[in-house]
């Protein structure tokens, strides 16, 4: 004859929480991918950027909202630049019990490839607003000219 022992069952889990559980695990899972191709875009690549030309420059802007000046380092090293930093955690976050926690707190780096050639002496970064706006200029040979027309 078997034994059953009663023992303590656990208190009331909330079934959701599990769901919550397995979908921070694959976000987690996803940011350790690389980007297929960054023409298309990922969601969970932080910081989202948008890159442009002007007539004598490229722009990038990318959204950093919650962290310092002091926290960021961009660097351009060829055709390739690179946006690293930290979003510090709120003293806060170990006081408070959440019940959605979406923004991430820690290291970021991101390093995309410049569509043309540009010239690095002459870059400027601008934090404003939680936006990073970085004006490249464009290297002479991919400069627009204006070409004279003369007649005989």
């Amino acid at each position: 004859m078997a034994i059953i022992r009663f023992t303590e069952r656990p208190g009331f889990r909330n079934p959701w929480a599990e769901f919550e559980r397995i979908r921070q695990g694959f976000d987690q899972l996803s940011r350790n991918f690389v980007s297929r191709d960054d023409q298309y875009g990922d969601a969970n690549v932080f910081p989202p950027l948008n890159i442009f030309e002007e007539k004598n420059s490229l722009i990038v802007k990318a959204e950093i909202p919650g962290v310092g000046v002091q926290d960021i380092e961009v660097s351009l090293e060829g055709e390739t630049l690179t946006l690293q930093g930290t979003r510090k955690k709120n003293d806060d976050d170990d006081r408070l019990s959440f019940h959605r926690r979406e923004i991430e707190r820690g290291n970021f780096s991101r390093a995309v490839s410049l569509p043309i050639k540009v010239d690095p002496d002459s870059v400027s970064a601008q934090l404003k607003n939680g936006i990073l706006t970085v004006t490249i200029s464009k290297a002479d040979e991919v400069k627009p000219r204006q070409v004279s027309i003369t007649t005989e």
